[in-house]
């Protein structure tokens, strides 16, 4: 799950956008003006922004100037408009910007730039960690096996800890198989208990019920371990 800004003026998009990504999982803040945008901000740290050009107060683009002058701009942003030119474009891709959709936005064009931008922001993330890691030597014929996340590595033990993940994957796909793997555990260890797993995960029984549809959670798992 990931943190996403969506600046727009326009409470139907602000509307629609937040629907579909709380839709995929993310967690989603709102805000309809530059001002808002700026108070987000400075409020916590997003893993990825959308950010409409033309707004009343300040437009798009000098937002995203603002905040690459200032240091701020440590996530990918993906811009939004219906009127702007190329050549509006070009300049906020040359300042920092990661993409830009042209509205009206079809469900597949934004998925795909969301998820190429959540993509790059996980690549920058780890980079840093990366250089930090001992150089590992080769093993006999100079093969390095790639490493395998395991539900044991992110500090869980038991019956599931076996459990690995393929990296080798789009990020939309490695993403789904976590997920699935995360809501069963927690439906076995919680006998089942909708309840108990909307509480633990944080997610409302609707929205609960609703991803696990989509991930193709089998909802009696739980009771019957």
């Amino acid at each position: 799950m990931a943190n996403i800004l969506v600046v727009d003026d326009e409470l139907g998009i602000r509307d629609l956008l937040s629907e579909i990504l709380n839709d995929e999982g993310h967690s989603v803040d709102l805000a309809e003006n530059a001002t808002q945008a700026r108070v987000a901000r400075a409020a916590g740290a997003y893993d990825l922004v959308l950010l409409d050009i033309w707004m009343p107060d300040t437009d798009g683009v000098s937002l995203l100037k603002e905040w690459a002058t200032a240091g701020a701009l440590t996530m990918p942003v993906i811009m939004m408009s219906g009127h702007a030119t190329i050549d509006t474009a070009v300049e906020a891709t040359r300042i920092g910007a990661f993409s830009f959709l042209e509205k009206p936005i079809t469900l597949q064009k934004l998925l795909k730039a969301v998820e190429q931008g959540l993509a790059r922001n996980a690549a920058q993330q780890l980079a840093p960690v990366a250089a930090q890691q001992p150089a590992v030597a080769p093993m006999e014929g100079g093969f390095v096996p790639a490493p395998i996340v395991t539900t044991a590595m992110l500090g869980e033990s038991g019956p599931h800890a076996h459990q690995g993940f393929d990296l080798d994957r789009p990020l939309r796909e490695a993403r789904d198989g976590f997920e699935k793997a995360y809501f069963e555990f927690h439906l076995a260890r919680e006998g089942g208990s909708m309840t108990r797993v909307a509480e633990k995960t944080g997610l409302e029984r609707t929205h609960l019920y609703r991803k696990l549809r989509q991930l193709g959670v089998d909802l009696g798992r739980g009771k019957r371990n």
